[in-house]
């Protein structure tokens, strides 16, 4: 379990029913067509990439406009998710392009697609 997590029991079962409520999500957003790529992983996808598009997260994807949901896939638990942020972001500029570009050709932002 990710050391932030760790502490006396009760915090640990917390987080952990927290986790367990949640639908495990990596994706990855771009400041446009081709444009600044930020690969991210969370338990709520419409909520994050929200955030992201209102511009409501300090930090690099404000600073950069990367605001649109270009490509994402789900998982069945955190550890498998963090696992595949982690292969994605350690992936050239190139293999994520084509990544994006298998699923999402036209670079349409995948927010109002969401439930």
């Amino acid at each position: 379990m990710d050391s932030r997590f760790r502490g006396n029991d009760g915090l640990k079962k917390d987080t952990e029913a927290w986790m367990a409520s949640k639908q495990p999500a990596v994706y990855i957003m771009a400041s446009g067509e081709r444009g600044t790529l930020y690969v991210g992983v969370t338990g709520n996808l419409k909520l994050r990439a929200w955030e992201h598009h209102d511009g409501v997260i300090e930090g690099f994807t404000k600073h950069y406009g990367v605001k649109h949901l270009v490509w994402f896939e789900f998982h069945p638990d955190f550890p498998s998710a963090i696992a595949r942020e982690k292969q994605l972001k350690k992936w050239n500029r190139a293999w994520k392009l084509e990544l994006i570009e298998g699923s999402n050709p036209r670079w349409r932002d995948l927010l109002e697609d969401l439930p």
